[in-house]
């Protein structure tokens, strides 16, 4: 019986690779590209969004198929500006594209383009609608033409930050937020302990926010933009205005743009970047390998998954072992770790930081490339590297630790619920309970683990920086930077996206200034039939795995689930 079972099973693993591989074949049969033109506009819609990095989820990855990577885009047009059969370059978007540092880093990727001497247009539909749209509108600020549908809109003005506060709510519950932190910059607390900013956050958030408009003014002045700050401050605009203002120079539609790009060129067929990309076409695809891991999310404890309990974030048991099999590969002579996190488990960062760590020690130069925000454990892990790059608005920083929890034994009162306890030993147990407060000692005790924590992150850094104590201390205290602003401060290293960061891999490996690149991500991303054969309870290596314990003679052990409470 047993045999017989372990045949069917072993077909079915069978059936499963082959119908995986006849997809494949007759995928690659219908939609593999044509040889490309010999004279090409390059074809970029933004408006169906830009992502790091493909999601492990296959659910996730349906909804995002369509979605872009943000290094394909900056590889392909680092590489059309130096391939002669592209003559120009014509980008539909307008909607933000996902955060400022992205933002940046695909601007940049044009200017680039643009400084082959081919030009670039770009069309929206609208910059907005009735919603800010400053990113959208600072990709475009740099290319030769800007063209707007006459009923659209140009969502810009003067930037600025709210936020919700709930100490106010929280005291008619009669819930006592018991939380502190180090220091007196690390307000993640306050949006519960608070009723509105900090002097040290209203400061904090006032410099970022003038950082990144510096940079959005900057951006309209470079195309000419007559007094770019009065513009900033007069929006949001219709399109007649915008246009009578100098801030776009066409109104038209989508036809119509394309139709006054295609006038200027002769013979020239249009070509979607992803096309261009399947055929090879990437300025990092060739030469001397180099490991591109990613680090997307907040950070947590344990390995990624495709069940719904595991899904999302920054798995620190996964990223370590990635980091950790690409220094060990001899084919891999630099990594490049891919940051964009806004912090989370401190134990989880120290994990992925030791990874690193251990990669310089071992002689693979790690360089980070930050994207919108590296901060507290986003920074942590990227502290132990060679080199840090950061755009000039990624969030980065906040060297600070903040913990407590809420104390709701007077709301469960109200309503008639009690909670007892049962403890052994000597203290009151009150530390870990889920409704009671702290005792004097708790609350010590709490102190001393905050003062340990921020002790050792700021002993990190120093280390990792070639900074003493006293000096790291001085930018932490929680306190969040622009990339601009930590450049200045000792933080980083480096402005700039994925080519700067390899411009570092090439001076660690004492490489040539234009030496070519092979960019692999590592260990790979799935696509949607690998995600969907290793789900829970599918995949090939547990189908194997069944069939061979069925066939066997003697039984397989049997491991009884283990259950535990979250976060406990």
């Amino acid at each position: 019986m047993k045999k017989t079972i372990g045949i069917i099973l072993a077909s079915v693993v069978g059936i499963i690779l082959l119908g995986a591989l006849f997809i494949a074949a007759l995928s690659w049969a219908i939609f593999s590209p044509d040889p490309l033109p010999d004279q090409i506009v390059l074809e970029l819609n933004l408006d169906r969004g830009v992502i790091e990095t493909v999601p492990d989820d296959p659910f996730l990855l349906l909804l995002e198929r369509q979605r872009l990577r943000l290094r394909d885009i900056v590889g392909v047009l680092h590489r059309a500006a130096e391939d002669d059969r592209v003559v120009a370059l014509h980008v539909t978007g307008g909607n933000p594209v996902g955060g400022w540092a992205m933002a940046e880093e695909i601007r940049e990727a044009v200017v680039h383009f643009r400084a082959s001497g081919k030009p670039a247009h770009f069309f929206a539909e609208t910059f907005g609608e009735f919603t800010p749209a400053h990113g959208g509108y600072y990709i475009a600020t740099a290319f030769d033409e800007i063209t707007m549908q006459p009923s659209g809109e140009l969502g810009i003005s003067p930037l600025s930050i709210e936020a919700p506060f709930f100490r106010n709510a929280l005291d008619r519950l009669d819930v006592i937020p018991r939380f502190d932190a180090r220091e007196e910059y690390k307000d993640a607390v306050h949006t519960f302990t608070r009723d509105g900013f900090s002097p040290e956050s209203r400061e904090v958030y006032t410099t970022l926010l003038q950082s990144l408009q510096d940079r959005m003014v900057q951006g309209m002045a470079e195309r000419g933009v007559q007094d770019p700050a009065a513009r900033l401050d007069g929006g949001p605009y219709g399109a007649p205005d915008a246009l009578e203002l100098g801030l776009v120079d066409r109104l038209g539609y989508a036809d119509e743009a394309r139709e006054y790009l295609d006038e200027q060129l002769d013979d020239a067929t249009r070509v979607p970047v992803t096309r261009y990309r399947d055929r090879g076409e990437s300025a990092w695809n060739r030469g001397t390998r180099v490991a591109l891991v990613y680090g997307i999310g907040p950070i947590r404890r344990g390995e990624s998954g495709s069940d719904w309990m595991s899904t999302g974030g920054l798995a620190s048991g996964t990223v370590a072992r990635h980091i950790r099999r690409a220094a060990e590969d001899p084919t891999v002579r630099a990594i490049v770790f891919r940051v964009d996190s806004p912090g989370g488990s401190y134990v989880a960062s120290d994990q992925i930081r030791r990874e690193i760590r251990r990669a310089r020690d071992n002689g693979t130069p790690v360089v980070v490339s930050m994207g919108n925000a590296a901060a507290s454990g986003g920074y942590l892990i990227s502290a132990d590297a060679d080199r840090i790059i950061a755009q000039p608005q990624t969030l980065t920083g906040s060297i600070g630790v903040a913990a407590g929890k809420f104390v709701a034994q007077e709301l469960f009162e109200r309503y008639g619920i009690t909670w007892d306890r049962i403890t052994l030993g000597d203290g009151e147990g009150g530390f870990f309970s889920a409704v009671g407060d702290f005792s004097e000692d708790e609350w010590e005790q709490l102190q001393n683990s905050l003062d340990r924590i921020y002790d050792e992150f700021v002993t990190i850094v120093a280390d990792g920086r070639g900074m003493s104590w006293d000096e790291v201390d001085e930018v932490a205290r929680g306190r969040v930077w622009s990339g601009e602003q930590a450049l200045e401060v000792g933080l980083v290293d480096g402005l700039g996206g994925f080519p700067v960061a390899l411009d570092h891999v090439r001076e660690l490996l004492e490489l040539e200034d234009d030496a070519p690149i092979r960019l692999t991500v590592f260990p790979g991303e799935p696509n949607l039939i690998q995600l969907l054969l290793e789900g829970p309870g599918v995949s090939i290596d547990g189908l194997r795995a069944g069939a061979r314990a069925l066939m066997s003679p003697t039984p397989a052990p049997v491991r009884m689930p283990e259950f535990g409470i979250p976060g406990g």
